[in-house]
């Protein structure tokens, strides 16, 4: 059992999907995550057991690389393939209630941003990690965030931006957020945003990678 799980671990780390996928070279003609997943189910392993200690494990490694410059976009996003590869096989026991998630992240890039790559980023590492992740999109005004929040009792709220002309926009959901739920916990992120930003505007957390949010929320869920 352990190993099956090292290897699904190893298959979301390096990119491995599928059989028939070419990538990673040194990898071409084995079995990828996604077949290894249904061997797993099939031998008894429970989908809790292959989220953390398969999945989770891989996509750590994956957010510590990113973090140090050891990969780039590309890789992240062949093991973000790989991990919904092996997620499709999950998520019929995830939203029965048959097996549980660690929590709720409800992320959305701020109205009148319409940038997209880095927010995705942080969702699949985030879903990678145990949790629920709810992606509004781009262009997400306060009232969306808030009327989704209140679905979901004890979420944490991701906000991000890649324009400078877009941070007021921010600010002003943040605010929003707060003035509707103080406790409600908001972390912030994107190229112009800085941990002084953070503070000034009454956000939770600032984070420069998507690794930052994964340990953010931990934190939260420990």
């Amino acid at each position: 059992m352990n190993e099956i799980l090292a290897e699904i671990a190893n298959c979301v780390e390096f990119g491995k999907i599928n059989k028939v996928s070419p990538f990673p070279p040194n990898m071409k003609g084995m079995d990828g995550a996604d077949e290894l997943t249904q061997q797993a189910l099939a031998a008894g392993v429970t989908p809790e057991d292959l989220l953390m200690k398969g999945l989770m494990i891989g996509m750590e490694k994956v957010g510590i690389k990113f973090r140090e410059n050891k990969i780039f976009v590309p890789q992240v996003l062949m093991s973000a393939k790989a991990m919904s590869a092996a997620m499709n096989h999950l998520k019929p026991f995830f939203s029965d209630g048959s097996a549980k998630r660690k929590g709720v992240f409800i992320i959305g890039t701020v109205e009148g941003d319409l940038h997209d790559i880095g927010k995705n980023l942080v969702s699949m590492m985030v879903e990678g990690n145990g949790y629920e992740v709810i992606d509004l999109g781009t262009d997400v005004k306060a009232e969306h965030f808030i009327a989704e929040a209140s679905k979901h009792p004890g979420s944490v709220i991701g906000l991000s931006a890649l324009l400078t002309t877009t941070m007021p926009n921010m600010e002003k959901i943040v605010k929003a957020i707060k003035a509707q739920d103080p406790s409600k916990k908001v972390c912030i992120g994107g190229a112009p945003v800085n941990q002084e930003f953070c503070d000034k505007i009454g956000a939770d957390s600032y984070n420069p990678d998507p690794q930052g949010v994964v340990e953010f929320l931990n934190k939260l869920a420990s």
